[in-house]
């Protein structure tokens, strides 16, 4: 819900970044691939518990998942960076909880596969409306620069860094995030349902 208002504010920084990597012949994919690497950094750091310490590669690696679209459209997107993109993204996404649970499964695992169930709604009917809306060549007007079609709802990007990032700083309180935030998962999933099918009708 605050992609939309805060992706205009950061795109400058993000373009002025992309232009100073490509002018050092670092290419899309690459950013895309450190950033998935950072992401999974700070996973490791949660499950042996630094969860504190997480909170720097976890910021870093989002960022460079800002800088990795403004750098593909500098050079001309392709089929294959979209494709390697979103699916790096949700395997980090998963691979929070998961780290969270395995550093405490007494108190976390139950959150954690709930917020991870969750997280399988939210995956779902965002891809499943973007690969339908592709075939029909829908554009998101929210989202003009993105390569496939966002569909919106109340847990987008920022809202589940902001959640993991109250995970990392209160991580005892891991469990009462995850629930929280798997019930705005759960809303977002029931809207994009109904946008869903009203939109492809």
């Amino acid at each position: 819900m605050i992609d939309r208002y805060a992706l205009p504010l950061l795109r400058p920084l993000f373009q002025g970044a992309a232009e100073r990597l490509s002018r050092l012949g670092i290419n899309a994919n690459q950013v895309t691939l450190t950033g998935f690497a950072l992401g999974l950094l700070a996973a490791l750091l949660v499950a042996v518990g630094f969860a504190g310490a997480a909170i720097v590669p976890l910021v870093a690696g989002r960022a460079l998942d800002g800088v990795d679209g403004a750098l593909a459209r500098l050079s001309g997107e392709t089929d294959r960076g979209a494709f390697l993109d979103i699916s790096l993204d949700f395997i980090f996404y998963g691979a929070m909880p998961l780290a969270f649970a395995v550093h405490d499964p007494d108190a976390n695992a139950l959150a954690a596969a709930t917020l991870l169930a969750a997280f399988v709604g939210t995956g779902t009917s965002f891809l499943a409306f973007s690969a339908l809306a592709g075939k029909r060549g829908l554009k998101s007007a929210a989202y003009p620069d993105k390569a496939i079609y966002y569909l919106g709802g109340l847990a987008e990007g920022g809202e589940t860094l902001v959640c993991l990032l109250a995970m990392c700083w209160w991580p005892q309180a891991f469990a009462m995030i995850a629930y929280g935030f798997a019930a705005l998962c759960a809303i977002t999933t029931l809207t994009r349902l109904v946008a869903g099918w009203r939109s492809l009708e």
